[in-house]
């Protein structure tokens, strides 16, 4: 009896974590082919404190690994990386295991070198990427900064954005301002602080309208001043869903970083999923998407405050023209609908549902 796995996917981490479950799960749910999931630990995240905490799930997860390793799969998606631990050699061994062997990255992990620790500077992620690049069969990347890389190292390279399902969010319907206006962020604790690089704008904006900020994914203060007209609301699938219709502009600055260079304007796409108007700054992916979506752009304080000041100073059609537009932008350009066919050739996979 042929005992191989036919199909497997690995992931650094679980449902609830936004890259595997934007790049992974998601498209899983939308094919009719079964696939062996490994998410390492299942957990959110792979903070060095995370991991050091959980030395039984840790050892667990590296033993599932060497365990997929020698059923050698016929076919497997390795999406960022296999462990927090390794150098490169799980990428490696994995990946060249496999009949067929796709690898996914959504982040500029080629130019992560381990910034934030001297634990991460052990297995830094660009080791990780520039092995998957060169031992995988495919690699799809998440946009164009990123495909471009990985076509000077791979021949065989496939860009495919980072997708959202309009339908899964609560669209925006009422486009006239809150008294006071609301501002909205979405995401998670590791990247909350890039909101500190426009707070002069976010402070000038509260100043002269009383505007407050909303928060969606993380309760910890940490943002120092701007805490005082924060307010946080807890990450769950249902708030993601319901929370963004509820405020008036979405905000995604970003630093000028060769990594920035790499995202794959994510929230952005769920702002205008929702027919949210919003501002980000016009780096990597971001230019393109705002141009698209007719969003304005902005990079330093002056501009963020200006561009925030004008869209809560359009009417409340122009608004609601902006979102609606968007949302049928996302829909047409940027759904798991419109790229399903795609992802599924990329794979080798046969139909979808």
């Amino acid at each position: 009896m042929d005992r191989r796995l036919r199909q497997c996917a690995i992931t650094p981490y679980g449902r609830r974590a936004g890259s595997s479950r934007v790049r992974v799960f998601e498209w899983l749910d939308r094919v009719d082919t079964d696939f062996t999931v490994s998410s390492y630990a299942s957990f959110a995240d792979a903070a060095p404190s995370r991991l050091a905490r959980h030395p039984v799930a840790v050892a667990r997860a590296e033993l599932r690994l060497h365990q997929m390793a020698a059923a050698r799969p016929r076919r497997l998606l390795l999406h960022r990386e296999a462990s927090p631990l390794s150098r490169g050699w799980w990428e490696r061994r994995l990946l060249t295991c496999a009949d067929f062997a796709v690898y996914d990255f959504d982040d500029a992990l080629q130019w992560d070198w381990g910034a934030g620790g001297a634990l991460r500077r052990l297995a830094p992620k660009s080791a990780k990427a520039r092995t998957a690049v060169r031992y995988a069969d495919r690699v799809i990347a998440g946009n164009e900064v990123l495909g471009n890389w990985a076509a000077g190292r791979h021949r065989d390279v496939v860009v495919i954005p980072s997708c959202v399902a309009p339908e899964d969010y609560t669209p925006k319907t009422f486009y006239a301002l809150h008294d006071p206006p609301r501002l909205g962020w979405i995401g998670s604790r590791h990247n909350e602080d890039c909101l500190l690089l426009v707070a002069g704008a976010l402070e000038e904006i509260h100043r002269r309208t009383g505007a407050r900020l909303t928060l969606i994914g993380t309760t910890t203060r940490s943002l120092g001043r701007i805490e005082t007209f924060i307010d946080r609301v807890a990450w769950s699938p249902h708030r993601q869903r319901t929370a963004l219709a509820d405020v008036d502009i979405g905000l995604m600055p970003l630093p000028s970083t060769p990594y920035s260079l790499g995202k794959c304007g994510y929230k952005l796409l769920q702002y205008g999923a929702v027919g949210l108007p919003a501002v980000a700054t016009p780096i990597g992916v971001n230019a393109e998407i705002l141009d698209r979506l007719g969003m304005p752009a902005a990079r330093d304080q002056s501009e963020w405050t200006d561009a925030i000041q004008g869209l809560l100073e359009a009417s409340d059609a122009a608004r609601e023209r902006l979102g609606r537009e968007a949302r049928a932008v996302v829909g047409r350009r940027y759904s798991y609908e419109a790229w399903l066919p795609r992802w599924t050739s990329a794979l080798e996979l046969g139909g979808a549902r």
